[in-house]
């Protein structure tokens, strides 16, 4: 199968969300919104002092591969909880990275932290899908949405009470992400049609968004807490990093070193 990463699992995306269209139409989901929790605040929560760590929930990705089928989503948000997690992510892309809506709305209910969805979306149906499910923010990856597609997918989100992570990983992306209005920006340190990983795209980036209103936070490649000082040190209000904490095999224990200041 030919094309980038991204370009593939965009793909994929189309064809899963035209057959989840088709079982349960946008009128269905509305109703199950209509009866959804209350959004919990997600970007406000970055706002505060200190180091705020996104911690992600996946059983596997494309760079790592199988990263554990014994994952059990609530037990990790639990234990992501227990460790000072200002937050939560999870991957509900089931082809790349074995995820599901169900581990979304499993971990949110195990804890009373906010929680993004992270998936590939291309359509305000996607959306829906995110708030029925219980997300209160969702991943809009800006190099998958172009300029017009970002504009409308934000204001579905806000229609939708939803939070919305606007992922940019070079100069005009992120140009693009403030001239939509993104409130909150990630800068993913990997590339995502080559998957190759380089912290220099933070250190580059962090000064074109200084004096924006938007919340930044870095995505990807990040390990110590040293990174998290230095990138923290360049406007970054979080972090939000998955492979790390997972592989580990002590996803909380992995978080509370990094969040655990030297004496």
């Amino acid at each position: 199968m030919g094309g980038s990463v991204l370009e593939r699992i965009a793909a994929s995306s189309r064809k899963r969300t035209a057959l989840a269209k088709a079982a349960e139409p946008p009128q269905e989901l509305r109703r199950r919104i209509a009866r959804a929790p209350a959004r919990r605040p997600f970007t406000g929560r970055l706002r505060a002092p200190g180091l705020h760590i996104i911690a992600e929930i996946k059983r596997a990705s494309p760079s790592a591969g199988p990263l554990g089928t014994d994952i059990v989503p609530a037990r990790v948000a639990a234990d992501y909880a227990a460790h000072g997690a200002a937050a939560l992510s999870v991957l509900t892309e089931p082809e790349f990275f074995d995820g599901d809506l169900a581990h979304l709305s499993s971990a949110r209910a195990a804890v009373q932290l906010p929680v993004l969805m992270k998936d590939f979306f291309l359509e305000e149906y996607q959306l829906l899908q995110a708030r029925a499910a219980g997300a209160d923010c969702v991943l809009l990856i800006a190099a998958l949405l172009g300029a017009g597609g970002l504009e409308d997918l934000l204001r579905s989100a806000d229609a939708l009470d939803l939070d919305a992570l606007v992922e940019v990983h070079d100069e005009d992306e992120l140009r693009l992400a403030l001239a939509a209005g993104a409130r909150l920006i990630g800068v993913n340190n990997r590339d995502l049609k080559t998957l190759a990983v380089d912290l220099e795209v933070s250190r580059r980036l962090a000064p074109l968004a200084a004096g924006a209103s938007a919340v930044l936070l870095s995505e990807s490649g990040l390990r110590t807490r040293a990174q998290l000082l230095e990138m923290a040190a360049l406007g970054f209000r979080g972090f939000l990093i998955g492979t790390h904490l997972i592989a580990s095999g002590r996803p909380g224990h992995a978080l509370a070193e990094l969040l655990k200041e030297e004496a």
